[in-house]
């Protein structure tokens, strides 16, 4: 039989895809002219956000803001380091479109890591970051401050990117 910290691991994973997936559906409903089915899909993409964050605090892992931005370093390090690499291979060498998403994903953990990084830096030092975030809604690259360039991992236009 798991263990309670197993079950709770389990659980924040399954809340937090199905959050993902919701908002997707949601995202799908809105496009297929559906605005209250969207609406009902985000409204449960927060109630398994809400779920996924208690079980996250009843695993104890919400720390400090260093211990956090430490684990986040870690995460995305881990990322660009072990998870996608094999990943981009094996979608290369089956010719599937993921690869695309893989290779993006890769490039763009490299930068959140770096920021992150960064961020410590800042809290180490008692102060805090003094910069607008924008969000390449592509591929998922952050750049501080307005871009005025195109995306440097996928290529769009500097007025493409959302401030966060």
């Amino acid at each position: 039989m798991p263990t309670t910290v197993e079950n709770l691991k389990e659980a924040f994973a399954g809340e937090s895809q199905a959050n993902q997936k919701y908002r997707a559906f949601a995202k799908k409903a809105e496009k297929d002219g559906f605005p209250n089915i969207a609406k009902l899909f985000r409204t449960t993409a927060e109630a398994e956000r809400i779920h996924a964050e208690g079980h996250l605090g009843a695993l104890e892992a919400i720390g400090d803001t260093a211990a956090n931005l430490q684990a986040a370093i870690e995460g995305e390090t881990y990322e660009t380091k072990v998870m996608y690499p094999p990943m981009v291979e094996q979608a290369e060498a089956d010719g599937h479109k993921a690869k695309r998403m893989f290779t993006y994903a890769l490039e763009a953990e490299d930068v959140h890591a770096k920021l992150y990084a960064m961020a410590l830096e800042a809290v180490k030092s008692g102060k805090d970051l003094n910069a607008d975030f924008y969000l390449c809604p592509v591929c998922g690259y952050i750049e501080m401050g307005k871009p005025t360039d195109p995306c440097p991992v996928c290529g769009a236009k500097p007025d493409k990117f959302v401030l966060v």
